[in-house]
């Protein structure tokens, strides 16, 4: 009878913090606020155009490593063509 009173004692305990304490987060898919969307992520910035993408929409390029994102693939392929003049731009307007 100790045993089980012990064990419906953590159980208790183990649903108390699951629902309410450290693992209430579990339950609602993070730490962050629970106002947070998808459309609240953040956008990468079109290296040719400088637009504004959103992770889910565009097109995307790996290049040395880094992912690019571009709104067509009009901005994608000229990219493409001269990748270095695109990267030397963007990498002087965020210094």
């Amino acid at each position: 009878m100790d045993g089980l009173l012990t064990f419906l004692l953590f159980a208790g305990l183990f649903y108390f913090m699951m629902r309410f304490g450290c693992g209430a987060h579990m339950v609602h898919g993070g730490h962050g606020s629970h106002s947070e969307h998808k459309s609240d992520k953040p956008s990468h910035i079109d290296p040719v155009c400088g637009e504004a993408v959103s992770v889910e929409k565009g097109y995307g390029k790996m290049f040395e490593g880094t992912l690019y994102r571009f709104c067509s693939r009009a901005c994608l392929d000229k990219f493409d063509a001269n990748p270095q003049q695109y990267l030397k731009d963007s990498q002087g307007e965020s210094q």
